[in-house]
């Protein structure tokens, strides 16, 4: 997704951090992230003093000192923008969100780790010329600035050794798009994702939320054809900024380095005081329930937990951890809110009493709403998995379920997903909102509705196969005889090449 100039200049930074030093692939996308975070702070905070003054709101700079900028000690020379970045900024944005606030109680912690002035120069110049080409790649391409830094998040995630390890695979920001109009957060919700990784989904949802509030004239079309729009004038009221920013995206992880990156995508994003904790949210630990309105997630679903340490408020008897967190989302709504969740396809139809009783809860506990099963090379190149998003409400019981044979997401389905034609997702939005039980019971189309009594009469199963009809050409033979005549012609003309082949030869 992103141009080759930029991919290039990336691989490079990660050359340079390599040959510097910092071999851990974990550590050195971090201190990338502080770097990345510095930069993109100097110029968000330029631009809403900009918005500020547009929108005739007031706007106070993060900024106590113009000599933390990035812009400021950028022209430094080495050994002195080493000491000055090491020594004042870095500090200084470990005390943004103020006291008690998740990012300063996580980058508590956080330590600076370049170690060479010459690699600090080098990688501030990479990093420029990365912005200076993502901002040339927007005004030719017609993405937005965030769209293209996500790419860049999403590339320079990517490198990192152990991706994929424990099933933690990064969502594709489209698929995120999809699941946020599927779902539908809204200003008020409060939304949470208990394995957020980065915060991509709490991001969309802030982005979802921020379009509904956007006047059509500084909206835009994306990639995907789906409405964007990030400056949400329409909320005029501080208090709604107030809500949005501080009460409304709650996230847990249980990866300390995961929860700093993600809280610096979410400030960078213009969410001045995130939510997100420290929390393996399947351990005993963890203690919310009945809270959300919003629950989206893409959580681990790999390998098992130890037995011992799993929550009892769990009904599932399994250690499998994709199970489990399907538990865990329904035990996080309240009564009437609403999840979208990814999971692989095993959950759908897996045979053991576990994935059936999973599959019980979501239809007589819950209304399970739709069933969106996608291509299965949606998360390369981190993984060739099979996967579906499920769409549930709390509470009630399922009469129909939605059903959605997804073959296409924008994106070529081999490694190098690329940018193709074929993209169902503009589709699955369209369908969702007309969607009619009465009327949508072609099982050959790509969406159609099942009634839920003959899913529980095929033991709960909700793999799409067991339903969608294929559709057969009937292909028109001609007559025998026809073809027996037309054999005859073939036959002659063969045995006139083959005549005067015979003559030519003597």
């Amino acid at each position: 997704m992103l141009n080759q100039n930029i991919g290039a200049k990336i691989d490079q930074l990660w050359d340079k951090f390599w040959s510097g030093g910092i071999a851990n692939p974990l550590t050195a996308v971090e201190q990338i992230s502080y770097l990345l975070f510095m930069r993109r702070l100097d110029a968000m905070d330029r631009k809403q003093v900009e918005d500020a003054e547009y929108l005739k709101r007031q706007y106070k700079s993060v900024f106590k000192k113009e000599d933390l900028r990035w812009s400021h000690f950028r022209h430094l020379p080495a050994e002195e923008m080493l000491s000055h970045v090491r020594d004042k900024v870095f500090p200084f944005i470990k005390t943004l969100g103020g006291a008690g606030q998740s990012f300063s109680v996580y980058m508590q912690d956080a330590v600076f780790m370049i170690p060479k002035a010459s690699l600090l120069v080098e990688a501030v110049g990479i990093i420029d010329e990365i912005y200076t080409e993502i901002e040339r790649e927007t005004k030719e391409s017609g993405q937005t600035f965030h769209d293209t830094q996500g790419d860049l998040y999403e590339y320079l995630l990517s490198e990192i050794a152990t991706a994929g390890k424990n099933g933690q695979f990064r969502t594709p920001r489209h698929i995120i798009q999809m699941m946020c109009a599927l779902t539908d957060p809204k200003l008020g919700e409060e939304v949470c994702d208990p394995a957020c990784g980065t915060a991509g989904f709490l991001l969309g949802a802030f982005q979802h939320i921020l379009t509904r509030h956007t006047s059509a004239k500084l909206r835009h079309k994306d990639v995907n054809g789906l409405e964007r729009g990030l400056v949400g004038d329409k909320l005029t009221d501080k208090r709604q900024w107030a809500v949005l920013k501080e009460k409304t995206f709650y996230g847990f992880e249980f990866d300390t380095t995961m929860v700093r990156i993600g809280l610096m995508n979410l400030i960078l994003h213009g969410i001045d005081s995130p939510n997100l904790v420290y929390m393996d949210t399947l351990s005993k630990r963890f203690t919310e329930k009945d809270r959300f309105d919003v629950v989206l997630a893409n959580p681990p679903f790999k390998g098992s937990i130890d037995k011992g340490d799993i929550n009892e408020e769990l009904s599932l008897k399994t250690t499998k951890t994709e199970l489990l967190f399907v538990n865990r989302i329904v035990n996080l709504l309240r009564i009437g809110g609403r999840a979208g969740v990814i999971v692989p396809d095993g959950v759908l139809f897996g045979s053991s009493n576990a994935h059936k009783a999973l599959r019980e809860i979501l239809l007589d506990k819950c209304e399970l709403q739709a069933v969106v099963k996608m291509p299965s090379g949606v998360f390369k190149p981190y993984a060739g998995v099979s996967t579906a998003v499920l769409v549930f409400v709390k509470g009630g019981k399922t009469e129909n379920v939605w059903f959605y044979d997804m073959q296409a997401d924008g994106l070529s389905l081999d490694d190098k997903r690329q940018r193709v034609e074929e993209n169902d997702i503009p589709d699955v939005i369209k369908l969702w909102g007309g969607r009619d039980p009465r009327k949508d019971t072609d099982r050959k189309a790509k969406a159609f509705f099942v009634g839920a009594e003959e899913i529980r009469g095929n033991k709960y199963d909700l793999s799409l196969n067991r339903y969608k009809e294929i559709a057969y050409e009937e292909v028109k033979y001609d007559p025998p005889k026809t073809i027996i005549k037309r054999l005859r012609g073939l036959e002659d003309e063969i045995r006139k090449d083959l005549d005067e082949l015979e003559r030519m030869v003597g």
